[in-house]
């Protein structure tokens, strides 16, 4: 299981297409750093995506601010796309088979096509939240010293403090690209186009989306995918409001288990010809 783990991830950072993506990540919230730092002029308080207002006063702020630009639509749109090429883009390629010839079994192989996807998003959340720091720095400044950050309620977070909340806030985002994930892989599992897989998992998205913006879907808000992701705000107020941190891992669990098992149920039925 290691050593085919080793081998997806080496494929993984190989890939071109691995860079590409995570540079797309990384065009927006540069983009919207060097239009503020231009023009000086920021989204009102409670304008715009979370914390993106108060960049201006201290660009310490600007990596949670990127993460609100990418999570809504860039970042899981990553995920979808590789999770849907996890197992239909090696039916495609025509390597399904021999890999399933090797003494690996088909949960094994889904494990690890799994986890794939998980270290991609660890890997991107980590760039994006560096770049996007450096970036604050440089561009937007920070705020006067021994002033602290003000968090989301007007208290004052020393440095120490605002590191460890945005790593929780890092680590939440890591957890709501899990359900999203999982939902790519199964219908990687189920179609033969990589193409289709990812349209499938990102028309699963909008209708979260389009079901949270319409009252007489009120009874499914709570266990829609998209639901929480935004959440990871929470963790910046006094004191933290950990009610739908948690809800949004709970879900992003549920998600995680129910697609995961209906791949693995998916996949190990499956007839491989190609």
């Amino acid at each position: 299981m290691i050593t085919l783990l080793q081998v997806e991830l080496i494929k993984l950072f190989r890939r071109p297409r691995t860079w590409v993506i995570i540079a797309m990540l990384l065009a927006l919230p540069t983009l919207v750093a060097v239009l503020l730092a231009i023009t000086g002029i920021a989204p009102g308080p409670g304008e715009g995506p979370p914390f993106l207002s108060a960049v201006l006063s201290d660009g310490t702020l600007f990596p949670l601010a990127a993460l609100g630009v990418v999570l809504p639509l860039f970042l899981p749109i990553a995920v979808a796309v590789l999770g849907g090429d996890a197992i239909a883009g090696e039916a495609q390629a025509g390597t399904l088979r021999y890999l399933l010839i090797r003494p690996v079994g088909r949960a094994q192989l889904l494990v690890a096509k799994l986890v794939t996807v998980v270290v991609f998003v660890v890997v991107a959340v980590a760039v994006v939240a560096a770049v996007t720091a450096l970036e604050g720095r440089l561009l937007l400044g920070q705020a006067p010293p021994g002033a602290g950050v003000i968090g989301l309620s007007g208290q004052s977070l020393d440095p120490q403090e605002l590191a460890w909340r945005t790593a929780l806030a890092l680590a939440y985002v890591v957890v709501c690209m899990l359900g999203v994930a999982a939902v790519a892989v199964f219908f990687s599992t189920v179609t033969g186009s990589s193409v289709g897989a990812a349209l499938a998992t990102i028309g699963v998205l909008i209708a979260s989306t389009v079901l949270l913006g319409l009252d007489a879907a009120a009874a499914l808000h709570p266990y829609l995918p998209t639901r929480y992701w935004l959440a990871f705000v929470d963790l910046f107020r006094e004191p933290i409001l950990w009610r739908d941190v948690v809800r949004g891992f709970q879900v992003q669990l549920g998600y995680l288990v129910v697609f995961g098992l209906a791949a693995w149920a998916s996949f190990g039925t499956k007839d491989v010809v190609d």
